[in-house]
């Protein structure tokens, strides 16, 4: 049995939902493998129409557990071999694959997000084909800030150019109603009509013949490949090595290991005074 995840069926909607609600839902090894499984597992499923990625608790996903990354690296350090590029992309790219898999499902996605979706669970939600937000979710990719780029680069092909290098530029926390009005997200509803809101549309795509559905995704999915979608993503998860390899991506991981990451975090954020450092 998934230990991450688990997945419910009805109306033709497979909903796949994250369950690692005390720790945010952050990314683990586990989670990346056991979404991987699920998405390929709805894909196949002749019942299923519609694939619904949703959550446990009061988070969607906060990013990849930085407890275990950041310790994993700072491991490199008393290694005899110098960091190489090429390997830390191959295994960043398995997690990038496992969040392209919502694009690339041949049926529609729709993620309902609650809460906090930032960081690294930016990287998966953004590959959904229509994201839905309570009005208390909050979206963001502060590691731009330090240590990180988007590995799958849909910012661009969402906001577009300008919008995209205002909120990359600075990581700064996008509240889900702006999310919404800036065309990051579809919409925002209210929080206890989340779930019901976006189950509803799930059904109602449900109503449409698979192969029409199939058709009308790849039809405008095709826009975004031929804008380039792949190389991008090669860069963003190449340039995602390399940013957390630089003099201060490397001061980041030595800080945390001393002070603890979650004070290294707020060092990072007390200057923007968003997400944790958001005033009270």
């Amino acid at each position: 049995m998934p230990e991450t995840l688990r997945t419910e069926t009805e109306a033709g909607v497979r909903s796949i939902i994250l369950s690692r609600a005390a720790e945010y839902n952050t990314i683990t090894l586990a989670l990346r493998d056991e979404l991987g499984a699920a998405i390929d597992e709805a894909d196949d499923d002749p019942e299923v129409r519609v694939i619904l990625l949703r959550a446990e608790g009061a988070a969607f996903c906060a990013g990849y557990g930085l407890d275990w990354s950041t310790e994993l690296q700072a491991t490199e350090a008393t290694m005899d071999r110098a960091w190489d590029s090429v390997m830390d992309m191959r295994e960043m790219s398995r997690f990038v694959d496992t969040y392209m898999k919502l694009w690339y499902a041949t049926k529609p996605t729709i993620s309902a997000v609650q809460g906090w979706c930032i960081a690294g669970g930016t990287d998966m939600v953004l590959c959904s084909d229509i994201i839905i937000a309570g009005e208390g979710a909050s979206f963001g990719y502060p590691p731009s800030r330090v240590w990180g780029t988007p590995t799958t680069a849909m910012w661009v092909y969402r906001l577009g150019f300008e919008k995209a290098k205002r909120y990359l530029l600075t990581g700064d926390e996008i509240r889900a109603k702006e999310a919404a009005d800036i065309g990051l997200i579809l919409e925002c509803v209210p929080d206890d009509q989340l779930l019901d809101h976006a189950t509803a549309l799930a059904e109602r795509m449900a109503q449409v013949p698979l192969n029409q559905l199939r058709m009308l995704k790849l039809l405008c999915n095709q826009t975004a490949e031929n804008m380039g979608i792949s190389s991008t993503r090669t860069l963003g998860t190449l340039f995602d090595g390399v940013a957390r390899h630089t003099q201060e991506g490397r001061d980041f991981v030595e800080r945390s290991a001393t002070i603890g990451i979650r004070e290294a975090v707020r060092e990072r954020d007390n200057p923007f005074g968003d997400y944790g450092s958001r005033p009270r």
